[in-house]
C-alpha cells in the first residue's frame, strides 16, 4: 500500500501550488483522508482532512480561506490546493490515510505518504 505525495515545488510568496496524493495498492474511497505539515525544526501540524465521500472538510486556522482539499475517489486521490501562499507554509506535506479518531490527530491515520515539499520564498 503506498501514498504518492506530489505537487510540491519552489513557489513566491502570494503563489499556488496544488498537491497530489495517489493511492496504490488499495482503495481509500471509504476512508477520510488528510493532510499534514512539517516545517523545520517543528512538529507535524494537522492541515486539512475530507470525508470519503467530499461533503465534509475541515481546515487547520492558519490556511482556512487560503486551502482547498477535494478528492476524486475514481482516481483514488487526493488533492490540496493552496493559494496565497506565505513562507510560514514552508513545509513537508503529507497525505495520510484515517484509521479512527479525530481527524486532527496524527494518530488517528494509519497509512502515510512519503511527503512532498513545498518551498515559498519571500
Amino acid at each position: 500500500v503506498q501514498l504518492q505525495a506530489s505537487g510540491g515545488g519552489l513557489v513566491q510568496a502570494g503563489g499556488s501550488l496544488r498537491l497530489s496524493c495517489a493511492a496504490a495498492g488499495r482503495t481509500f474511497s471509504n476512508n477520510y483522508m488528510g493532510w499534514f505539515r512539517q516545517a523545520p525544526g517543528k512538529e507535524r501540524e494537522f492541515v486539512s482532512s475530507i470525508s470519503w465521500r467530499g461533503d465534509r472538510t475541515s481546515y487547520a486556522d492558519p490556511v482556512k480561506g487560503r486551502f482547498t482539499i477535494s478528492r476524486d475517489n475514481a482516481k483514488n486521490t487526493v488533492y490540496l490546493r493552496m493559494n496565497s501562499l506565505s513562507p510560514e507554509d514552508t513545509a513537508v506535506y503529507y497525505c495520510a490515510a484515517h484509521r479512527s479518531g479525530s481527524v486532527d490527530y496524527i494518530s488517528s491515520y494509519n497509512y502515510w505518504g512519503q511527503g512532498t515539499l513545498v518551498t515559498v520564498s519571500s
